[in-house]
Formats: structure tokens, sequence, C-alpha cells
């Protein structure tokens, strides 16, 4: 990004800083949608691109710190945390980065990563396990977040491409979640034996205990309907979860 472009955004950013979170909802999530659209390729995420542009990342995270999440409509404030998590996130790698093979490097014997004190939203500092499992589960209960928030890790659903938005939120949910459940690399059927990411065991109750309706709902082609057909003979198998790093 040349000097003219970059003093442009931090100008944008402090002036979004200064309206009302109803007025500044609309573009929010601006700045983090450029630096996704350069540094996100297929969830592979170029971490040297946001370390070499870490004061746009947090312009956009001191933006969302001063926006009133209870003002805005429930599409808007979902997606709102959806996006503070991935961002803040990020942030998190960039502390140690290039220095960090895994996320879970960054805990400690006693703490970890998640529960690291480092989001700052609605003027109190949290933490990522707070925005997932007191917000985001708990009040929208759609299982699709856990295709929509990102953990760094190559066995985490890969990074969206663009910040989400309460306008087409419903789409977006529906093409990570489609995504996700029909890429063999996260999930495949063998035979009788459906072989799927751990985050199905992990949050089962957000499934309702019905993993296979879930991938009868979301899979397509051949896979859904040979889930389908065999339905009553299936076997869940879970697979081992990969924690390196999703860098590029």
């Amino acid at each position: 990004m040349n000097i003219q472009k970059y003093t442009w955004w931090i100008l944008f950013a402090g002036w979004m800083f200064l309206l009302p979170a109803s007025a500044w909802a609309g573009d929010t999530h601006q700045l983090f949608n450029e630096l996704l659209t350069k540094y996100n390729q297929a969830g592979h995420v170029d971490y040297a691109g946001f370390k070499r542009q870490e004061a746009l990342l947090d312009a956009y995270l001191d933006g969302l710190a001063k926006v009133d999440p209870d003002s805005l409509s429930r599409n808007e404030r979902f997606a709102f945390y959806v996006n503070a998590y991935n961002a803040w996130t990020i942030k998190l790698i960039l502390s140690e980065y290039p220095g960090v093979a895994s996320i879970k490097d960054l805990g400690s014997l006693f703490k970890s990563p998640w529960k690291k004190n480092i989001v700052k939203l609605g003027g109190r500092i949290t933490t990522l396990d707070h925005i997932e499992h007191d917000i985001l589960r708990p009040e929208f209960k759609d299982p699709r977040v856990h295709f929509a928030i990102n953990c760094a890790s190559k066995g985490c659903p890969p990074l969206y491409r663009e910040p989400f938005n309460g306008r087409q939120l419903n789409l977006q949910l529906n093409e990570v979640t489609r995504h996700f459940i029909n890429n063999p690399g996260f999930n495949r059927l063998e035979g009788n034996v459906l072989h799927v990411s751990s985050i199905f065991k992990w949050f089962i109750e957000d499934f309702n205990d019905d993993i296979i309706g879930f991938f009868e709902q979301y899979a397509s082609g051949s896979l859904r309907n040979k889930i389908i057909q065999r339905r009553s003979s299936l076997k869940i198998k879970y697979l081992d979860y990969d924690w390196s790093l999703n860098g590029k």
C-alpha cells in the first residue's frame, strides 16, 4: 500500500470512530475487507502480509472497540462478533509471528490462547472464548457459526474471503458450511463410515446430536445421495485435528 492510500485509510478509520454505531455499521468492516482481499487466499493466510500492515488491522480493531454491539440488528451483531473473533485471532498470531507454528504455542500450561484477555469490545477487555462460548453459541444458537469463526489452524474451516455482514449473513453462513462439509480434506465418506472433523465431536450438542442429519442438509451431489442411501447403517468416526498454522 502506498503512503497516500495508507494515510487515507487512517483518516477514514478515525472519521468512522466519530460516528454512532448505527451509522457506522454499514462500513464497519471495510478495513478488514481490504486486508482479507490481499492476505487471505482460499483460507491460506499471509501472516507476513498482515504483519507488514498491522497498523491497519489495529485501526480496524480499535474501530470495533468503539461500537456498541447492542445497538446493532441481530444479523449485524452476529456478523460483528464473527469478524471480531477472526480479526483478533489474526492479531493474536501476529503477537509472536513469525515464531509461531500453531496457535496452541501461544498458550501456557495454565491458560489456553483462547482464554487470554486480549479482546477489546464494548468497553471491556475479554477473551476469544467469551465471544465464542458466551455470545455466539448461546445467543444465536446457529451451528453454522463453527464454520465461520477461524482458529488459525489447518484443521479449522478456512478463513472466509470477506467480512461477514448482516445483509448477506445467511448466504455467507450457508456458503462456508457447504464448503466445509463437502471438502474431503475435512470430511469424507468411506463405505459406511462417515469421517468427520472433530468439531462435530466437541460441539455435538450444537448439531442437535444429529451429525448425519446436518450432513444431509448441507452435503451436495453424490456425497448427499450416498449419505441418504446409507443413513441407517452409517457410523461416525472423528478425524484428528490439524493445529498447525494456516499460513501460506
